[in-house]
């Protein structure tokens, strides 16, 4: 068992890897829909399933973690107390808005028609073909996406606030080494 615990990264490390993966995908994802890829064809819908497959996969991972042990990270010295809610606020928003568009997107398949695949080869949800549910969960699954984006917007904005106004490096916290000479 310690040789293996040798060959897992630390929490920290393999959070910083988790933000680094979800900031392009979250990105890729308020840009651009489905109804955007399924012109290109197939195989651009197949590349833009399998990104929502790893998104949701990282999403579910960062809930399992975050019920299991909680956040990882502590607000800092220098904020004060409202920072320290609206660090905690936004951290937990984010964490629990992903698992929310997760089980959304299972809701999704749930209420569908036909049988949807994940990535193209992972069913979702045995379809129960409920139109109108399915039009319902897709409206939410939309806006409740959109909020989202906003909440990280919040909290990028926040981080930024913290580390220009208070220069308490809170994006060096979480950024890669090699980026920390630019910050």
């Amino acid at each position: 068992m310690d040789r293996l615990a040798a060959y897992i990264p630390h929490r920290r490390t393999w959070l910083k890897a988790l933000h680094g993966a979800m900031i392009p995908l979250l990105i890729w994802f308020i840009v651009v829909t489905p109804d955007d890829v399924v012109p290109l064809g197939p195989a651009a819908f197949q590349v833009h399933s399998i990104l929502a497959l790893i998104f949701v996969t990282l999403s579910l991972i960062w809930m399992a973690d975050y019920t299991r042990r909680g956040l990882a990270g502590r607000p800092g010295p220098k904020l004060g107390p409202r920072a320290r809610r609206v660090h905690k606020v936004l951290n937990t928003a984010i964490i629990w808005g992903l698992f929310g568009v997760a089980i959304t997107g299972f809701l999704l398949g749930l209420t569908s028609e036909r049988m949807l695949k994940a990535g193209g080869f992972l069913p979702i949800a045995p379809p129960l073909g409920l139109p109108q549910a399915n039009e319902i969960i897709g409206t939410f699954h939309i806006y409740e996406f959109y909020l989202l984006g906003g909440i990280v917007a919040c909290h990028a904005a926040f981080h930024i606030w913290r580390h220009l106004a208070l220069r308490d490096n809170a994006l060096r916290i979480m950024a890669p080494k090699m980026l920390h000479r630019y910050l």
